[in-house]
């Protein structure tokens, strides 16, 4: 028996990755502030459950109440591997880096940075404890590898997943553990993010006419696709790379 963990679950790469595990008879947990009925009668077709649990990643509390429980849910029945996908994040504040509220910019770093980080810590806790391999991945983006003008807070959340994605790996490693720890870049896919992106103005973000052009010439991947490449390198638990930070653009 595995078990999969997606947070973002109801819409775009969340809700294709959960769709080809439960494809592959992996029951799947998805994590998201609205439920994906979808997903429930896709489990029923493929002979696996789908378990939907609301949270609001922005509250770093709740973040830790809910995964300790899920945490715990699920390692309970001795699977044999776990997945988890720390898919949710915002984009917004966009703006230069002056005008950004600090309540914004403290938001984006809970959902962006610091719940991925709770939620993998206490996954990697528990189950160490129990002895059952862990394989987790946070989506990270280009962004975190250079500076985008009105992109400070997204550059710098991804930038910093980053980093912790090697130092978790580092630690696993010389403890040696069976757990894995990667990030993932997906690169530029057709979702809702994107809509948001190109309805940015220029003023707010000097790239945004590069992010129209990927929509008109038909440069974005679709969500499925992309998924498709995520769940392969994941489940290819040999030969996974600890604290690598994977890019589709090396696969597609």
């Amino acid at each position: 028996m595995r078990f999969a963990i997606i947070t973002g679950v109801s819409k775009g790469l969340g809700e294709a990755a959960a769709k080809i595990f439960m494809e592959s008879g992996i029951h799947v947990v998805g994590v998201s502030r609205s439920n994906n009925e979808t997903l429930e009668k896709y489990a029923s077709e493929h002979d696996v459950t789908f378990q939907h649990v609301s949270c609001d990643l922005g509250d770093p509390r709740k973040t830790e109440d809910a995964f300790t429980q899920i945490s715990r849910d699920i390692l309970s029945r001795k699977p044999s591997t776990v997945y988890l996908i720390n898919n949710a994040a915002v984009l917004e504040p966009i703006g230069k880096s002056m005008a950004i509220k600090g309540s914004d910019l403290a938001y984006h770093v809970q959902v962006n940075t610091v719940a991925p980080m709770i939620i993998t810590n206490l996954f990697l806790q528990h189950a160490t404890e129990l002895d059952i391999p862990l394989i987790s991945t946070t989506i990270t983006s280009g962004a975190a590898e250079r500076p985008m003008y009105g992109w400070s807070a997204y550059c710098s959340t991804k930038a910093s997943i980053n980093m912790y994605t090697q130092t978790a790996a580092l630690e696993q490693d010389q403890l040696k553990t069976q757990n894995k720890v990667i990030a993932f870049s997906p690169g530029v896919m057709d979702t809702n993010m994107q809509e948001k992106i190109r309805s940015t103005s220029k003023n707010e973000f000097a790239d945004v006419e590069k992010f129209k052009e990927y929509k008109e010439k038909n440069m974005l991947k679709s969500p499925d696709t992309v998924a498709g490449v995520l769940v392969d390198i994941l489940t290819d638990e040999t030969g996974i790379i600890n604290g690598k930070i994977y890019s589709v653009k090396d696969y597609l």
